[in-house]
Order: structure tokens, then C-alpha cells, then sequence
């Protein structure tokens, strides 16, 4: 009441007193006009007053009311995500896609539910659920008909129905994963292969509307089984993958990670493609192990990225990487081909890795330090046209087979002791099968070769 009373009075007092100046008071007619005035001032402001009290407790009541929908609603959701029926998981994922659309407030939260979900523990089912494999081809005559017995279960017979449930959890999840990437998206998606780069580039500058995309969101999908996993051309926040495992491909083509992203201890079954990526925090893949091909062509780390101990069976692509910060590859295992050719690093440490298949660092810079203390190279290692600006350190590095210095520029001074001046160059306790290259036997002695092949130069 007060609400009302307060401004009504001072409204009416604050009449009073313009009207004293402006009417002549001193006739009786003057001050009933002043008195008729300043009450219907007064009248006036506690119409108002009351009109504003009378809308702000009917949004009130609706705001809770919608507040109490809403509540209902995610809950009722969250509810439904535990069913043990798929069409009611399914509507559960997209009421509350719904509920995150429509309120921007609770984006985060039905993504955490969201990944929530999808860590549960899955194991994918077989491609073909109660599939038997054949023991050997059919003989070419037909054995005599044995005598009828009781069927017995088999196996495959037993597991048909949990072979079932597992694919309908699979389309499931990946319903989850595709809610996640079609609102992360903040462009529409254009596949290279039906419009040209020039045309691609030009729109991805047309932002898709607000309503369909969620900026600044975080994904925690620590340990999480992804199927196939599409986040091309998504914008994320922080994204911890740490010990997830990728079923199948996984795509993250022209990706945005504006905070940290750590994918430690993560397994990628299939290939594995961050090409075009764009990193603006520290990436950390320790100890990730990719089974088949790993494309980080044309990414770009703009803080620390860290691949120490990571093991790429296939081959591994880092051509024209950008690496603004130092690069831990310490540890790493490449069993396939190592492409880094063009790529920029500005401190690189490749201590003890292990490159069995032929290494491609042709035209690649290091403006840092370039550390391959104990690196172990099984087939060819090509540094053909390769720029080292600052310390470099082969030490104890081996060559089994062929390695290509031509055309590459190092620190003109060879490491000798702690009084060596920076930048300089060290193949101390290098061993070379087939002999040190011309290029760099300024940095090599005798002792470096590998035996009886001392004197061998190319």
C-alpha cells in the first residue's frame, strides 16, 4: 500500500506547490483550482502506480508459472533419459534441445546433461548383431541328414536381443551428438567437396541465427564412447575428451576451441581429422593413441600443444601446422608416415620419439628450439629445405636409414660445452647407419657415424 500512498502524496504536494505560483491563490476561485488540480494529479499517479503494481505481479505469476513449466518439463526430461524404452530416450534428448532453445539460461546446463549421458558407460554392438562366422566353405556334397535332436542356444542366438537393445541405444546416442553439433555450429556447414574454397570461406562469414546456435558452451565428455563423431566447423568453449573413445571416425574439420582442450588419454579407432582446427588454448593429446590416420593439416595452436607419449599407428599429418607455442612431442610413436612438411614451430620437443615410417620435415621452420635428443629414426627422415633458427639438438638421435639435410639452414656453430654461444647445432652421440649427410658433418665427428662408415658422406 505503501507503494501507492507515498507517490500519490508527494505527487499531490508537488502540485500544490507549481500551482502556488502559477494561479492566483488569493481568490477563493484560484485555490479550489489549485485543490481540483493537484488531486487529480495525485489521482492520476496512483492510477499509474496501480496499473504498474497490477503488471508487474501478472508477469510475476506468469514468470513463475513458466518457471514452474519449465522446471517440470527438464525434469520430466531428465526422468525420461533413464527409461528403459529408446523412443522415450529419444523425445527426452529432444525436449530438452527444446528447453535449451528457448531459454538461453539453461543452454549449459541440458549440454552437461547431455554429455552427463553420453559418458555413461556403452559398448557399441557388432555390425550385425547374431552374425556367426563361417567356419570354412561348404563341402562340395551334401552330408547325409543327421538325426533330428533339441535345439540347443547358441550364442548368437542368446545375444540377438542384447545386440538389439545396444543398436537402439546407438541411435540414441548418436541423436546426442548430433543436437550437440547442429548448435554448436555457428555457420552453416559447407562441404567442400560441391562449392569451391573461395565461395566456402566467403560463407562462413554469414553466422547462423542465434536461436539455433549456443556460443560459449562447454562440453565434458571425460571418458565418454563417441560414435562417429562429427563437430565440423563447431565453436567450443572448454572441451575436456580426456580417456574418451572415438567408434569410428571422428571429425572436428575447421573446429574452434577458445579454452582449453584435452583429449589425454583419449583412443580413436578410426581416422581421426582436425584439419583447418583452430586451438587458442593450450591442446593436450598425452598418451592419445590414434589406430588410424591423424590429419592436423593447416591446424593452428596458438597456445602449448602437447602430444607427449602419443602413439600414431597410421600415418600422422601435420603439414602447414602453425604451432605459436612450444610442441611436446616427447615419447610420441609414429608407426606410419609423419608428415610434417611446411609446418611452423616456435620451440619443438621431439625427444625419444620413435618414427618408424618415413618422417617429412621438408620446408618446415622452427624459429625456437628444435629438440630430438634420443629421436630414433627407422626409415627415411627428410629435413630437405628445413629452417632452424634457434638451439638444435640431435643427440644421440639415431638414423637406420637414409636422412636428407639438403637445402636446410642451421645455427652455424656446433655445441661443444656450456661456453658454446646460442644458437648452435649438436649431433653429439648421433649414430647415422648409412653415414651423416654433407650438409651437416661440420656438426658431426667421427665417433658419431655408425661403425666402419665413418668416412662416408653424401
Amino acid at each position: 500500500m505503501l507503494v501507492i500512498v507515498v507517490p500519490v502524496v508527494a505527487a499531490t504536494v508537488a502540485a500544490v506547490l507549481v500551482l502556488t505560483r502559477l494561479l492566483d491563490v488569493q481568490t477563493s476561485t484560484g485555490r479550489l483550482e489549485m485543490i481540483r488540480t493537484a488531486l487529480a494529479v495525485g489521482a492520476g499517479t496512483g492510477a499509474v502506480m496501480t496499473l504498474v503494481l497490477a503488471w508487474r505481479r501478472q508477469w510475476s505469476t506468469e514468470h513463475d508459472a513458466a518457471e514452474r513449466r519449465l522446471t517440470e518439463l527438464y525434469v520430466k526430461a531428465v526422468e525420461q533419459l533413464g527409461s528403459d524404452k529408446a523412443a522415450v530416450r529419444h523425445g527426452a534428448l529432444y525436449a530438452l534441445e527444446r528447453v535449451a532453445q528457448d531459454n538461453p539460461g539453461h543452454r549449459q546446463t541440458v549440454v552437461d546433461v547431455i554429455c552427463a549421458y553420453l559418458r555413461a558407460p556403452f559398448t557399441p554392438p557388432p555390425d550385425k548383431p547374431g552374425a556367426r562366422k563361417l567356419g570354412g566353405l561348404r563341402a562340395p556334397l551334401r552330408p547325409a541328414r543327421p538325426a533330428w535332436q533339441r535345439p540347443t542356444p547358441t550364442p548368437a542366438a542368446t545375444s540377438t536381443t542384447e545386440d538389439h537393445d545396444r543398436r537402439q541405444e546407438r541411435e540414441v546416442r548418436l541423436t546426442a551428438q548430433r543436437i550437440l553439433r547442429q548448435h554448436l555450429q555457428p555457420h552453416p556447414p559447407t562441404p567442400r567437396s560441391r562449392i569451391p574454397d573461395r565461395l566456402r570461406r566467403a560463407l562462413r562469414r554469414f553466422r547462423r541465427s542465434a536461436r539455433t546456435f549456443w556460443p560459449d558452451v562447454d562440453l565434458d565428455l571425460t571418458g565418454a564412447t563417441l560414435i562417429d563423431l562429427d563437430l565440423i566447423d563447431c565453436a567450443i568453449r572448454t572441451a575436456r575428451f580426456t580417456g574418451a573413445t572415438f567408434t569410428g571416425n571422428a571429425e572436428f574439420s575447421r573446429a574452434t576451441f577458445t579454452d582449453d582442450a584435452g583429449f589425454g588419454g583419449a583412443t580413436f579407432t578410426g581416422d581421426t581429422v582436425f584439419s583447418g582446427a583452430t586451438f587458442t588454448s593450450p591442446a593436450w593429446f598425452d598418451e592419445a593413441t590414434f589406430t588410424g590416420t591423424a590429419r592436423f593439416d593447416e591446424a593452428t595452436f596458438t597456445g602449448d600443444a602437447g602430444f607427449g607419449g602419443a602413439t600414431f599407428t597410421g600415418d600422422a599429418g601435420f603439414s602447414e601446422a602453425i604451432f605459436a607455442s612450444p610442441a611436446w612431442f616427447s615419447g610420441a610413436t609414429f608407426t606410419g608416415t609423419a608428415w610434417f612438411s611446411e609446418a611452423t614451430f616456435t620451440s619443438a620437443w621431439f625427444e625419444k620419439a620413435t618414427f618408424s615410417g618415413t618422417a617429412w620435415f621438408n620446408e618446415a621452420t622452427f624459429t625456437g628450439v628444435a629438440w630430438f635428443e634420443g629421436a630414433a629414426f627407422t626409415d627415411t627422415a627428410q629435413f630437405r629445405g628445413t629452417t632452424f633458427t634457434g638451439n638444435t639438438w640431435f643427440n644421440k638421435a639415431t638414423f637406420t636409414s637414409d636422412v636428407w639435410f639438403g637445402g636446410a639452414t642451421l645455427p652455424g656453430t656446433r655445441y661443444v660445452d656450456g661456453t658454446s654461444p646460442s644458437p648452435c647445432t649438436s649431433f653429439d652421440g648421433a649414430r647415422f647407419a648409412r653415414g651423416a649427410p654433407v650438409e651437416i658433418t661440420r656438426f658431426v665427428s667421427a665417433l658419431d657415424d655408425g661403425p666402419g662408415e665413418a668416412a662416408e658422406k653424401r
